[in-house]
């Protein structure tokens, strides 16, 4: 597909939102001279965030409060926002009459002249993306995010030149679309894959058959970096056609790898070891954060970028909002910002990440996950808990109830109905010395818009104390 394609084309947009894909969408279909049609179940009042911002682009046609049949019938394209199924009815429309239908991830692909270096995994997506990106940069290449946390995507393909690399975080959603044209980043990366977004999928193997698209249309001078660490990644080999290196937090004798070794982070080129850098001098906060670290080395090495910028950007590399983030300290206690700990998994990362006594803000909305691992974690690491409501919260407190002595089988959890409230109530269960770690492990519709506005409401709170 050449851009020129999409010049005088209808477009319709489905889904602008308020997280700033679609407005991304949007300016890039304008520039690219598309006749774009712009729809979407949310009122213009509740849009009007993003409509502020694409107030300078005229021409667009708005659709509020509903999708329209003949906006998905008539169109010549329809991209429609990830998360939307490709058993909607609007999109069956769409396909039923031959209108080709893109997800943001699967036209920049068909666009992009660029290598691209893809990142997915069920946590660690954002931590390795950024260190990939800074790792590039320390180089002296010249990188380029999309997708990376909120950052748009189509719109950078505006800017791009033909030395800049691309980092692309690649949700199961995107990776979808890009299952449906058979295409794969040249470098993949592979950093995990746990129960997640099960309220989306029918079951575990729908979700994996999604991330697998990130290697499974690979060409053989292709690189695949896939965590050997995990049970179901480890077993992938035979569908491999690409070039694997392995990464793992134990030595891997044989092929390409990377791995922690004696204290020390080394690559193996399938010939030779060679030392990137001690973990002493790494800065990155939690065991977890290992695994990244090791898969960001392997997308690098897979670059042929010099062990020393690579090593340089470790240990300056402290982390990204919204992931273990340290806010503030106040009267002794330190307060960190986990949000993004959307899954029982990650949230016991976050947990295990600390040596100090915890209190706990978790709980939210229901994927239709299992919180007995966050049970039994929360039972035997963490201090006090604070749960903000949900249905995930309702699972969570039923699973320690069960595991109470008789006598407390009564006891009243503290529950908060605001951000505000879970931090007032978590500060008077703290003390000098201890950490208060917001970790939900569980989704935040419902009380918040997504998870990042959970953690700003988070930081506004802290940042608010006396």
């Amino acid at each position: 597909m050449q851009l020129s394609d999409l010049k005088g084309k209808k477009i319709t947009v489905m889904g602008l939102g308020l997280h700033g894909g679609g407005i991304g969408t949007v300016r890039f279909l304008s520039w690219a001279g598309a006749i774009i049609t712009v729809t979407d179940l949310k009122s213009k009042e509740e849009l009007a965030p993003s409509l502020e911002k694409l107030k300078d682009i005229k021409n667009i046609v708005y659709v509020f409060n509903q999708h329209r049949p003949e906006d998905f019938a008539k169109a010549d394209m329809v991209i429609k926002t990830p998360p939307v199924s490709w058993s909607n009815k609007y999109v069956k429309i769409a396909l039923e009459n031959k209108v080709p239908v893109e997800v943001d991830s699967s036209l920049f692909f068909k666009l992009c002249k660029n290598t691209i270096v893809g990142v997915t995994g069920t946590k660690g997506k954002t931590t390795t993306s950024t260190l990939i990106y800074e790792i590039l940069k320390a180089a002296g290449k010249k990188p380029v995010k999309a997708g990376v946390g909120q950052a748009p995507v189509l719109d950078k393909l505006k800017d791009l030149e033909k030395d800049n690399t691309v980092v692309f975080e690649l949700s199961s959603w995107r990776l979808s679309a890009l299952g449906r044209y058979k295409i794969s980043p040249r470098v993949a990366v592979f950093t995990n894959i746990f129960p997640d977004h099960l309220n989306y999928y029918k079951n575990m193997e729908e979700y994996i058959k999604d991330k697998k698209y990130i290697f499974l249309n690979q060409k053989p001078e292709d690189f695949f970096a896939a965590n050997w660490d995990d049970e179901v990644l480890n077993k992938l080999d035979g569908e491999i056609k690409s070039n694997l290196i392995k990464f793992s937090k134990n030595k891997v004798n044989h092929g390409k790898s990377v791995f922690l070794n004696e204290g020390a982070v080394y690559i193996n080129n399938g010939i030779d070891e060679k030392k990137v850098i001690d973990v002493s001098e790494i800065k990155l906060k939690g065991v977890h954060n290992a695994s990244n670290i090791l898969a960001a080395v392997s997308a690098a090495t897979a670059l042929e970028i010099d062990p020393k910028a690579i090593k340089k950007a470790i240990a300056e590399f402290r982390g990204i909002p919204h992931r273990l983030e340290f806010v503030r300290e106040v009267e002794g206690v330190k307060y960190y910002n986990d949000t993004a700990a959307t899954t029982p998994e990650s949230a016991e990362a976050g947990i295990n990440a600390f040596f100090e006594p915890i209190v706990l803000i978790c709980g939210g909305s229901d994927k239709n996950l299992d919180m007995s691992k966050l049970e039994k974690i929360i039972s035997q690491k963490v201090k006090s808990a604070v749960f903000l409501k949900g249905q995930a919260t309702d699972k969570l407190i039923d699973a320690i109830r069960k595991n109470l002595p008789a006598e407390d089988s009564k006891k009243e959890f503290l529950m908060a109905e605001s951000m505000e409230k879970a931090v007032e109530l978590a500060r008077i269960e703290a003390m000098n010395g201890d950490v208060i770690l917001l970790s939900p492990g569980a989704a935040s519709f419902g009380m918040f818009a997504n998870e990042f506005d959970r953690g700003d409401k988070f930081k506004a709170a802290v940042n608010s104390l006396k």
